[in-house]
Parts: C-alpha cells; structure tokens; sequence
C-alpha cells in the first residue's frame, strides 16, 4: 500500500509527511467543492467549498485584511487531502488532529506565508463558528448555541454547483494572494 494519495492535478501527497511543494490550490478547490457538510445530513448539498467561500466573505465584510480573509477562505483545506470527522468524534483522535494540523500548516505556510498566530487562528476560528451557526439554523432549523453569533454579510446558502463553487473558491483566492 502507498503512503500518499493521487490528487485530482495527479500530484501524489503523503499526507503524514505533507510537502508545501505538493500542495495545489486546484486539488483544494475542486476535492472540497465535492464534499458535503455536517457529515451529509443536511437535506440538501452544501459544500465545504462554499462554507469556506462564505468565511471568507464574513472577513472581507468585517473589514479584515486579505491575509486573515485567505486565512478563512483556506482554513479548511486539509479536508482535501483526509477529509474531516465531526467535531464531537474529532477532539478524541488526537493523532487526527496532529495529522490536520501538519496538512494545515504546510498550506497555510505555502499560500499565506505563515502559519496564523494566536489572535489571527481566534479570528479565523469565531468566524467558522459563526457560519457554521447560520448554517444549521438554516439546513437544519437548528440553534447549535444559546449565543447568536453576529455576522455582517449575507451568506446564500442555496445550492452552487460542485463546479461553480470551484471557480467561485479560485477566483477570491487569486483576489487574496
């Protein structure tokens, strides 16, 4: 059995031992296009592309720079290259989450040029949460906290295509970087 994984640009990335140099923004945009949130149980397909697009927006609206808003835009793409487990599974796999972190860094190192300090990864962090309210509130007619998160854009959560989504996620990272 191989240690690596062939991406959709046909790169072959361990993703035990990540290299920045195997790391493709395309692979990203187009693996996390095609994967669905909240482990599929939505009633309807929404990806992790267009969460992460969403983020992004939330930082441009909150007036953030471009490096905190490409931060956001990739704050999920180790999913990519191993996918994601839910967070109540997640925080009891610390070995998973080692391996997140690694994939994790070496993206960021690769299109932010660092990995984000304590208060960019908070920022980072409060906005992924807040979506993630709107997003249940919305799929699934669910408040996930007791505390309403404020958001300043106007996230759309009807379906894009797989494709469009894609494109979308491509366009505002070469805005970004």
């Amino acid at each position: 059995m191989n240690d690596y994984i062939t991406t959709y640009t046909k790169k072959h990335i361990n993703p035990l031992s990540p290299q920045p140099e195997d790391i493709d923004i395309r692979d990203i945009a187009h693996a996390l296009s095609m994967m669905v949130r909240a482990n599929g149980h939505f009633p309807e397909f929404y990806s992790v592309c267009q969460h992460s697009i969403h983020c992004c927006e939330e930082a441009l609206c909150r007036n953030m720079d471009k490096n905190t808003a490409l931060l956001c835009l990739l704050h999920d793409a180790s999913e990519a290259y191993i996918a994601d487990i839910i967070r109540p599974v997640k925080r009891h796999i610390p070995q998973y989450i080692d391996i997140e972190k690694g994939i994790q860094n070496a993206v960021f190192l690769k299109y932010a040029k660092k990995v984000p300090e304590s208060a960019e990864y908070s920022a980072v962090k409060e906005i992924d949460d807040a979506l993630l309210y709107y997003e249940f509130l919305h799929f699934a007619g669910e408040k996930i906290s007791e505390t309403v998160p404020a958001i300043k854009s106007s996230p759309d959560f009807s379906f894009i295509p797989p494709a469009e989504a894609e494109k979308k996620f491509l366009s505002l990272f070469t805005i970004l970087s």
